[in-house]
């Protein structure tokens, strides 16, 4: 049998170890599900300090090196997990990973940029068992892997193999510094990389992986799309338009084993989609009561579990309060983000307990009670790379109420445009009114179409937005770029 065709996955952040949002959720679960009989994959991370003592314990030293970051020679230390099916490297330098945050530090450009350099030096070390032929890359953390291997490793056989991948998680964040870490740090003074990652005066990391790349991919279709334009482009919607020959959309998806309603023993009363009408009643009679909601199966319960943004329309939300209290209808919030949308809908909730509440903080069993309890999830984002909630809330018989961008255009289905064949509601323009006429639609279906709703509930948990499809798509990629 001929040798697998090997993937080295590199991010910043993976689950169980480290995560901060949904790329930890990726590196963490989509490795996995690209093994085959064809492809081996493992993931390379830093030796961040946030990653528990029970995982550091069980790591096994291989060697250390030094590597070369502008004018400096610093040391890596290689560190082996096996956990599951996956193998994963761990990069040491305590200078700059052994701190109590991830990110956020003074020096984040020069701890990504050393990461960068060390996974490719890396490469030499463990070359003798897996010599990668792709290298998949995600987001501004890594994005320097890709420019480096084209600028420092020209030439030498042992990389002019690898073909990059470079995956945009969320364009918000680009690794936009200073140019004089060009020389500095990086040592690409008088490279043409030193020119084509220039962007508004300063070096753009994301800029020079997009260029760099072999394949440059974004978490859902249509977000491929959208990034082509001023609206999401993030001031960088020209170059996406000059790429799209190499710019693809793959969607994400989410453990199934792991948010499994028949399962989950975070819930109260498990179900599938044989017994949902009863067993979700259940879930949502113990909700009420663990909120302090009136305890009322008839009313329909409408959640949200967000980061409490714009980006994910808190604004609406808390503009709208007024007018859903109005409503024959209950709403529970919980996140934690902007103070000003967390004193908002906290403080409403607190005058209006029967029918509102609101738990800011981040809870994830208490999630999974919403998820399951729920009757309606709201995500009305103002954009939105992928999206998991929505998946999740599928998954649990909740059917997502979405704005029409990225991800949540490509897996809800909204009643408006697809009838009874929807999985959810959905709405195009981001402001009050769109919600509105959305969450009232659903009010409609809800109290005088009841049949039609537990249809789009049956809709929803029948949709199959794992992992193994994602990976498919994954692996037709890497297919087309090995030749």
């Amino acid at each position: 049998m001929a040798d697998k065709k090997k993937v080295l996955f590199a991010a910043f952040e993976a689950t169980p170890f480290v995560k901060t949002g949904g790329l930890g959720d990726v590196a963490g679960s989509l490795p996995s599900y690209i093994k085959n009989d064809e492809y081996d994959a493992r993931v390379i991370l830093p030796l961040l300090g946030a990653i528990p003592d029970e995982y550091k314990r069980k790591m096994k030293y291989i060697e250390n090196y030094e590597v070369r970051l502008g004018w400096r020679s610093l040391y890596c230390g290689l560190f082996t997990l096996r956990k599951g099916n996956m193998t994963y490297y761990f990069l040491d330098n305590e200078y700059y990973f052994k701190r109590a945050s991830v990110y956020g530090e003074f020096d984040d450009g020069e701890r990504v940029a050393f990461f960068s350099k060390a996974v490719l030096e890396t490469i030499r070390h463990i070359s003798h068992n897996f010599a990668p032929d792709i290298l998949h890359c995600n987001d501004w953390h890594t994005a320097l892997v890709p420019v480096f291997l084209r600028e420092h490793y020209n030439g030498d056989r042992l990389y002019d193999r690898i073909k990059t991948v470079f995956t945009i998680h969320n364009l918000k964040f680009q690794g936009q510094y200073s140019k004089y870490m060009v020389g500095d740090v990086l040592g690409l003074n008088g490279s043409p990389a030193d020119g084509q990652m220039n962007h508004d005066d300063s070096v753009n990391f994301l800029q020079g992986a997009v260029i760099y790349s072999d394949a440059v991919t974004t978490v859902s279709p249509t977000y491929s799309e959208e990034i082509c334009t001023m609206a999401y482009g993030e001031h960088l919607e020209g170059l996406f338009e000059s790429r799209r020959y190499k710019l693809h959309g793959i969607i994400n998806g989410i453990d199934r084993t792991n948010f499994d309603p028949a399962t989950d023993q975070a819930i109260v009363s498990n179900f599938n989609a044989d017994n949902v009408a009863t067993k979700k009643l259940e879930n949502k009679l113990v909700l009420q009561r663990e909120l302090g909601l009136r305890e009322d199966p008839e009313v329909p319960l409408y959640v949200m579990v967000s980061r409490l943004t714009t980006q994910k329309g808190a604004n609406l939300i808390a503009e709208l309060l007024p007018e859903f209290r109005e409503r024959n209808m209950q709403l529970a919030v919980l996140g934690t983000g902007d103070f000003g949308y967390e004193h908002a809908i906290g403080d409403f909730a607190y005058h209006n307990s029967e029918n509102f509440a609101a738990r800011i903080t981040f809870d994830e069993a208490l999630s999974r009670r919403f998820y399951a309890g729920a009757d309606v999830f709201l995500m009305p984002s103002q954009f939105e790379p992928c999206g998991l909630a929505q998946m999740i809330a599928m998954r649990y018989g909740t059917l997502p109420l979405v704005r029409e961008t990225g991800g949540l255009k490509d897996t809800v289905s909204g009643y408006w445009d697809a009838g009874e064949n929807a999985n959810g509601f959905s709405f195009k323009d981001f402001n009050a009114e769109g919600l509105r006429n959305a969450v009232d639609l659903s009010l409609t279906l809800w109290w005088d179409k009841h049949d039609i709703w537990n249809k789009l509930r049956q809709n929803a948990m029948a949709m199959n937005y794992g992992w193994e499809e994602s990976a498919a798509k994954y692996r037709e990629l890497y297919d087309s770029l090995l030749g």
